[in-house]
């Protein structure tokens, strides 16, 4: 029999831990029905030890899983439950994280290596409200009253739940990319089938134990770690499922469109990848741009989808600004999750670890200058310092490519016209930011980056009620404020005719 429990010890605060590692099924922990013995393995980043091992969903498992996620939506959810409802078991979900807060954020710190303090305050506090946040849409989803003829006729709407959704998310951001999915899929009241990265699937599986707790009916949401290749896919090309949500690569994004086209034209919405520039003009406060410079690129390791991994500098103080961004740059602490000096951590994985060095050496083959980093650490952990290359040119990999890690490339422009078109000369178009003082020249640039969120002297801070999502190859649909809600409702137009006698034949 295999086991659905691990036990974990976390050395740093001496708490042990019992995890399930099962598929999370109709409200229960179970073996795979088919391949009970594929195992999913995974590591701590920061020390390369094995954590435990989870259950490895099959395609057979998501069947099973999409059936009960059906035969809720049929019952006990969608249209049979009311907005109300909805809402207080999400107010209660967030209510159950908050107690868990500090628990949750010790094991996303063990399985992504991100820092405890930035998983329990930002991560796991921001997931928190954004629960809230949609709790409070649940029983506000309204539709239009449309004249047509006042003797005869009206016509209303309904914003009906969509169905059944396959939700994919990444290992940047587990908990985090979870609520941003689950709130308004809930709040609008579809069911789920959540595929979480086989990399940083823990926090998923202990987040079901509370859904279970907050009193969600079976099937609602229901949990299946596994293989992209075999759960993603499976997901996307379902005929039972009405809509999936992707998270991640702009190549599997493609992978996902591609198979919902050919399946059963289910609802698509995708948020991928990005090379964000981020624009630094002569009036700037240069110490504030250089703060928000390396949060961009720094934060979570540039393990991030807005990581804003392009910088211009205007010329007449790029000499100034590079110099103080380096010296900001050094004083990030990248080390051990649960050390409190710590600001980053390892990148997740040993794929991911050369991934980043394979880009960081191009970009030395390339002929840019190494204005920091690039020197590789002794030891265990995949740990990657500050690297930040200037004298780049747009021809270079390290320019046109998403890394995801902490490199960043430094160029500069001469005028405003010439920064834009830097910013622009991208496939993406998922965030951008610009740092000035001039207010004109702030509305003029915002409105001519192609990004889907432009950040003006800040970068990379989200709201839950703010949209976020992407233009061009980094994606399609919105994530968080109310049009997210749009991603998991379908428009019913309802024609009544109350007085119109119709003659025939005609």
């Amino acid at each position: 029999m295999v086991s659905l429990t691990a036990r974990i010890v976390i050395r740093a605060t001496n708490r042990e831990l019992e995890i399930p590692t099962g598929l999370f099924i109709n409200n229960e922990f179970v073996p795979s029905a088919d391949s009970p013995n594929d195992l999913i393995h995974l590591v701590n980043p920061a020390t390369e030890e094995n954590i435990c091992s989870v259950a490895a969903g099959s395609v057979k498992d998501i069947d099973i899983a999409v059936a009960a996620a059906r035969k809720a939506f049929n019952t006990t959810w969608g249209k049979n439950v009311t907005g109300f409802e909805r809402s207080k078991l999400l107010n209660k979900l967030a209510d159950l994280m908050e107690r868990d807060q500090s628990i949750l954020a010790e094991v996303e710190s063990l399985n992504n290596g991100k820092p405890f303090k930035i998983a329990r305050d930002f991560d796991i506090g921001d997931s928190i409200q954004c629960l809230r946040y949609y709790a409070g849409w649940a029983d506000k989803i309204t539709g239009q009253t449309i004249e047509v003829d006042n003797k005869t006729k009206l016509a209303f709407t309904r914003h009906d739940p969509i169905g059944v959704c396959g939700q994919i998310i990444p290992w940047n951001y587990p908990i985090n990319m979870w609520a941003w999915k689950v709130a308004p899929a809930l709040a609008c009241g579809c069911t789920i089938v959540m595929k979480p990265s086989e990399l940083t699937p823990l926090t998923a599986l202990m987040l079901s134990k509370l859904i279970v707790e907050a009193g969600f009916p079976p099937g609602v949401v229901n949990t299946i770690p596994s293989l992209g290749s075999v759960g993603g896919a499976a997901l996307s090309a379902h005929m039972d499922v009405d809509k999936v949500a992707f998270t991640g690569s702009t190549v599997t994004g493609r992978k996902v469109m591609e198979a919902a086209a050919k399946s059963n034209l289910k609802k698509v919405s995708l948020e991928l990848g990005g090379k964000s520039p981020q624009l630094v003009f002569e009036s700037a406060d240069l110490e504030q741009a250089a703060n928000w410079a390396c949060l961009g690129i720094l934060y979570n390791t540039g393990q991030d989808c807005t990581a804003g991994s392009r910088l211009y500098v205007q010329d007449t103080i790029y000499d100034k600004f590079v110099s103080l961004l380096v010296s900001k740059a050094k004083e990030l602490v990248i080390g051990d999750g649960f050390d409190e000096k710590s600001g980053g951590g390892p990148l997740v994985s040993k794929t991911q670890f050369d991934k980043v060095w394979r880009y960081i050496e191009s970009g030395q083959a390339q002929g840019a200058k190494v204005a920091l980093g690039a020197q590789k650490r002794p030891g265990k952990g995949f740990f990657v310092d500050p690297t930040i290359f200037t004298d780049i040119n747009a021809n270079m990999d390290i320019v046109r490519d998403e890394i995801f890690g902490p490199v960043l490339a430094v160029g500069r422009f001469k005028t405003e016209e010439e920064a834009i078109s830097l910013a622009n000369d991208t496939s993406y178009g998922l965030g951008a930011g610009l740092h000035s003082n001039d207010a004109n020249q702030c509305m003029r640039v915002s409105s001519a980056l192609e990004a889907g969120s432009v950040w003006v002297n800040q970068y990379n801070l989200l709201n839950n009620n703010v949209p976020f999502g992407g233009k061009k190859q980094s994606g399609i649909g919105r994530e968080l404020g109310s049009y997210a809600l749009d991603e998991y409702t379908s428009v019913k137009a309802v024609h009544w005719n109350f007085g119109e006698k119709l003659d025939w034949p005609l």
